[in-house]
């Protein structure tokens, strides 16, 4: 595959980041059609000639219909002639359950990875949720499973705006994120101890003689949701002394009141990437996923 003989496909809620990606990777882009019947069955339309190779552009959160969107789009996707199909999903969907933590539990991450492997001969995404496994590609098995990280832009971002800031991981899951930016700069980074009681009843720790107090401090983490975890670290870190507290994100969901009470919380300003929109995003993604996307064109 090349980029020369390659369509992006995309949907009109995310055509600007869409377009995005295939100025950066110097593809050619058609939206597909959708409509909506009045018992909410859908109505696709992709172009009327396919190439070979073409990629799908779908960030999946708020996933349900959208996964239902893949499987429509793939399967017609192959009978007009594609016959390499490559999924870009800034955010990917149903990572987290991989597990069952009780009997009965679907592992939702199993499933779903299936049922992607099923329909794409390739997987690209960002900060994927995985905790117990060591790669995409256990999760969803393709030829070419490819997870990027948001958390050396975020370092970015946060270096340009605050003065040697400290970076601090709300729970033991976003180490990962938190040593890779603060490798990136050479920053102080700890994390924090979490105990949940419920989707928002959480408890934060601080790790034993971390010095916060003065501090410009910058809560990194991969996604956040309900904004519980964050707001409990962020009050810990106030009542620690820090100076300030920002939050940087890969994925921005902010479900609900998420902003609202990570701002009670005493948290300032609040940067996220693109891989969703939303009025926080302060980083592009695109010439990121452009390369990795290439690569594997190129492959």
């Amino acid at each position: 595959m090349s980029t020369e003989d390659t369509l992006l496909l995309h949907f009109d809620d995310e055509r600007e980041e869409a377009l995005r990606l295939a100025r950066a990777a110097g593809l050619e882009a058609a939206e597909i059609e959708r409509h909506r019947f009045p018992d909410d069955e859908l109505r696709l339309r992709l172009p009327a000639e396919l190439p070979a190779n073409a990629v799908l552009f779908r960030s999946l959160h708020r996933p349900n219909e959208k996964l239902l969107e893949l499987l429509l789009v793939a399967r017609s996707a192959g009978r007009g002639g594609v016959r390499h199909l490559i999924l870009v999903a800034p955010y990917l969907a149903y990572m987290r359950q991989d597990k069952a933590f009780h009997p009965g539990e679907v592992v939702s991450q199993r499933i779903v990875g299936g049922f992607l492997a099923g329909l794409f001969d390739g997987v690209i995404t960002v900060d994927p949720h995985l905790h117990r496994i060591s790669s995409l590609a256990e999760a969803i098995p393709v030829p070419h499973a490819v997870a990027l990280s948001g958390a050396g832009l975020l370092a970015d971002v946060a270096v340009a705006r605050r003065d040697r800031p400290l970076l601090v991981g709300p729970d033991a899951e976003s180490a990962q994120w938190v040593e890779t930016a603060a490798r990136r700069h050479g920053l102080d980074a700890i994390v924090c101890t979490k105990l949940r009681h419920g989707d928002r009843e959480v408890d934060i720790a601080l790790p034993e003689g971390a010095q916060v107090a003065g501090r410009a401090v910058v809560l990194l983490d991969d996604v956040a949701s309900s904004g519980h975890t964050l707001a409990r670290a962020a009050e810990r870190l106030r009542a620690a002394g820090a100076a300030s507290v920002d939050v940087a994100v890969t994925h921005a969901l902010f479900a609900g009141d998420a902003l609202e009470v990570i701002r009670a919380a005493g948290v300032g300003e609040v940067w996220s990437t693109d891989c969703i929109a939303h009025p926080s995003n302060a980083v592009h993604i695109a010439p990121m996923l452009a390369e990795a996307l290439r690569a594997v064109l190129a492959d």
